[in-house]
């Protein structure tokens, strides 16, 4: 898959990035701190029932204010995604 944004130089991309993209409907935004993560530790097992999303990014600061703020924010990032 060379035209893939996270293509390496031979144009060969990570099995487990390209499942989770198909079962979220879009790219795994890693600029926001998103990462694919294996339920079962196994590596290699990418079925998309043992793959689910991670976010790693962290507020900046600890005030309230900001940890309201960022809340909000992931909210407005993820909401649409969870189902009820």
């Amino acid at each position: 898959m060379p035209e893939h944004p996270r293509a390496d130089k031979s144009g060969m991309v990570l099995e487990h990035v390209v499942v989770m993209e198909q079962k979220l409907g879009r790219p795994v935004r890693w600029d926001l701190g998103e990462q694919v993560h294996h339920i079962n530790g196994v590596k290699d097992d990418n079925r998309p029932e043992n793959l689910e999303l991670w976010v790693t990014s962290q507020p900046r600061g600890q005030r309230p204010e900001d940890l309201v703020r960022w809340a909000r924010e992931i909210i407005a990032r993820y909401e649409a995604e969870v189902p009820d």
